[in-house]
């Protein structure tokens, strides 16, 4: 009897410790599944997170490009202004001027904003330069029309050629006498001076001096220029005793001593009374 109940017993003992294997064994299963879905749920969820970034930063970027676009689109009227003035001006100066190179640089420049999409800057520095070669060529025109006519009527130059007159013309413009007329002629002296002022406020040259130093022509222009500022206080100039004492009333003299005054002396100086007194006869003073 008792061998029956142990035998029972052990039965039962391996029945139940089989039912616990399989259960385990069941258990593992489970878990590796869990295991697995658990990996699968993680590469999904990081697949996700990297669209996620993906789509933001390729949104972010195309929020950028619109901005920026919109941006360039923005400045974009006043480059087309400024092409459009510089169009007008290129046209006033054809035949008077060379705008070959103004043309080049403002073909370039244009180029430059066709191929820009996102930087406005370079839009707005496109646009000052092109506004910097329409006023160039507007000051070489008005420097050419002023030369057409700077005197009585005819050229501006004959026999000088117009190399020879942009030398002399440079000569007076560096010593100050931009504004002034300037033309060729021989008749001053009746072509025994090089060069004169007239009273109406224009100068004169012969045609040989344009070969002359640049130190020579330099001290030529601003002894010419002196008298036309000498013309300006004529009445109190002449009726000065100071000019009198210290000139001799002599308008060449004191003509070379406002051009030494200037930074330009010629053959004959003069003394420091004497270019002081001088000096006040470019700014009008007659003392």
């Amino acid at each position: 009897m008792i061998r029956r109940v142990l035998a029972v017993t052990l039965s039962a003992a391996v029945l139940l410790a089989v039912g616990v294997l399989a259960r385990a064994d069941a258990l593992e299963h489970e878990r590796l599944d869990a295991i697995a879905e658990l990996r699968a749920l993680t590469g999904q969820y990081r697949d996700a997170i990297q669209r996620t970034d993906y789509l933001a930063a390729s949104i972010e970027g195309a929020e950028q490009t619109t901005s920026d676009r919109a941006a360039v689109l923005e400045v974009r009227p006043a480059f087309l202004t400024e092409l459009a003035a510089l169009n007008t001006a290129l046209q006033g100066a054809d035949g008077k001027v060379d705008t070959a190179t103004h043309r080049a640089s403002a073909l370039s420049v244009q180029q430059t904003v066709l191929a820009e999409d996102d930087d406005p800057a370079t839009v707005v520095a496109a646009t000052a330069t092109i506004h910097a070669i329409t006023a160039k060529i507007g000051t070489e025109v008005a420097s050419w029309q002023a030369a057409q006519n700077p005197g009585p009527g005819g050229p501006a130059w004959s026999t000088s050629g117009p190399d020879g007159y942009a030398r002399v013309r440079a000569a007076l413009d560096r010593v100050g006498g931009g504004g002034v007329g300037l033309y060729e002629s021989s008749s001053c002296a009746g072509g025994n001076a090089p060069a004169c002022a007239n009273s109406n406020g224009y100068i004169k040259y012969r045609a040989d001096i344009a070969g002359w130093s640049t130190g020579r022509l330099n001290w030529a222009m601003a002894h010419e220029l002196a008298h036309i500022y000498q013309f300006r206080v004529w009445g109190a100039l002449t009726s000065s005793g100071s000019y009198g004492a210290l000139f001799g009333n002599d308008p060449e003299f004191l003509a070379n001593c406002m051009a030494v005054v200037r930074g330009f002396p010629g053959s004959v100086g003069c003394n420091g009374e004497q270019q002081a007194w001088a000096s006040g006869i470019w700014v009008g003073a007659v003392r």
